[in-house]
């Protein structure tokens, strides 16, 4: 049981792309046409590349930080020492909730799969779903990598043979919405933003693929490839999608919050919807599991930094226990809770996916030897840019919720 691995069979970067893939395909796949379905393709495609850009630019910012820190070391280590004690505790509150409050999501939900597809009690699922896939994280990253690499071989398997239907049926015009000329797709994209960033939300293992590879360097490829990925999937969905269900269609969808059986129910016309519904289930689930082992791993490896547990058997139990109790109960006490908590993730991994690893990468610079080693490109106004983003995408969420942003009129 380590994260080292031996000499002779260094860590691939199909492993570590996997770990970041699977992190990210998750609930963005669900999420992302209904909050899309007013910016349309053209603006829900660039919206993806400019929030992947700059997610992938973050991340390569916290190596930037970290490179000054033993291997270990996660968010609460280098930020205490680059930030300050004040913003580490507010860093370290928002990491947790974000880390915690997706795990309770991703229990809950794998009971309920669980439940459908077996009849156990949901509850007794979730413990049991928590008692085998956590002990994966428990071992090392090394098992997370070979099962991630599993994941997203299945998924890209069940993905293809689900929207291949419809692919085969995409009509241009229903995709490019040219039966609506003149209208405005820019402004509704802003409230696209923060479930986009909350998408390519990885940095939990950021500071994980550091001490896998024993480096930067890797790790920052590792950290491109899984986003690159995951960009492929979510245009590819969103796409086939778009391609089929008209704009004007897309209310109803919107109305139940993107319910992946509202989706297929109004796709209907367009696929065999009992085959697809089987294959997006397996999907989803796949996206569930990966998610959770990856997201797991970021959260673990945080805790053992911010409590300074060991890495041997008893330090990694101790580490286990504060990882994954806390949000399995929860999930057995409010199973249905996190609906309304989950709606401030985006914005509160904003600030420590975007704001807090762009201010880490300027004091970084400004330090003695900050400029030597690895640096994320970009300069200043690669910082600039990931801070801004970071703050527009905070600012625009907070006003979706109070009503502010545009919405667009969807029958």
């Amino acid at each position: 049981m380590t994260d080292q691995p031996a000499p002779s069979r260094p860590p691939s970067l199909v492993g570590g792309a996997s770990i970041i893939a699977s992190v990210c395909v998750g609930a963005g796949m669900l999420g992302l046409p209904s909050s899309g379905a007013g910016a349309w393709t053209l603006w829900s495609a660039l919206a993806l590349v400019l929030t992947m850009s700059v997610m992938t630019l973050s991340g390569w910012m916290l190596l930037e930080a970290f490179k000054r820190f033993e291997l270990r070391a996660s968010f609460n280590t280098v930020t205490s020492s680059l930030l300050g004690a004040r913003v580490n505790v507010f860093s370290n509150v928002m990491v947790y909730f974000v880390g915690g409050i997706l795990l309770y999501a991703y229990i809950t939900s794998s009971g309920l799969i669980i439940r459908d597809l077996t009849g156990i009690n949901n509850k007794l699922a979730s413990v049991a779903f928590v008692a085998v896939f956590s002990l994966v994280v428990w071992h090392s990253t090394r098992a997370v990598d070979r099962l991630s690499v599993m994941l997203v071989t299945f998924m890209l398997l069940s993905f293809v043979l689900g929207v291949s239907g419809l692919a085969a049926r995409i009509d241009l015009g229903v995709l490019f919405d040219t039966s609506n000329e003149g209208a405005h797709y820019a402004p509704y994209a802003l409230a696209m933003l923060p479930v986009a960033l909350t998408s390519f939300g990885y940095h939990h293992s950021v500071a994980s693929l550091r001490a896998y590879y024993g480096g930067e360097r890797k790790a920052q490829k590792a950290i491109l490839g899984g986003t690159s990925i995951a960009l492929l999937f979510y245009l590819a969905w969103l796409v086939t999608i778009f391609g089929n269900l008209p704009r004007a269609d897309f209310g109803p969808v919107v109305a139940e919050g993107g319910d992946v059986n509202v989706l297929l129910a109004a796709l209907g016309f367009a696929i065999d919807s009992e085959r697809v519904a089987n294959t997006i289930s397996a999907f989803s689930a796949a996206a569930i599991l990966s998610s959770f082992v990856g997201v797991g791993l970021g959260t673990f490896d945080f805790m053992a930094d911010l409590f300074g547990f060991t890495n041997d058997r008893k330090g990694r139990t101790r580490t286990w226990v504060i990882t994954f109790i806390p949000p399995l109960l929860l999930s057995l006490l409010a199973p249905f809770g996190f609906v309304l908590a989950i709606g401030y993730a985006g914005a509160a991994a904003a600030v420590w996916t975007c704001i807090v690893p762009a201010l880490l990468a300027r004091k970084s610079r400004m330090l003695e030897g900050g400029r030597s080693g690895f640096m994320a490109p970009g300069g200043q106004a690669g910082i600039l840019l990931v801070l801004g983003f970071g703050v527009l995408t905070v600012a625009f969420h907070f006003m979706a919720l109070a009503g502010v942003l545009p919405v667009a009129q969807l029958s």
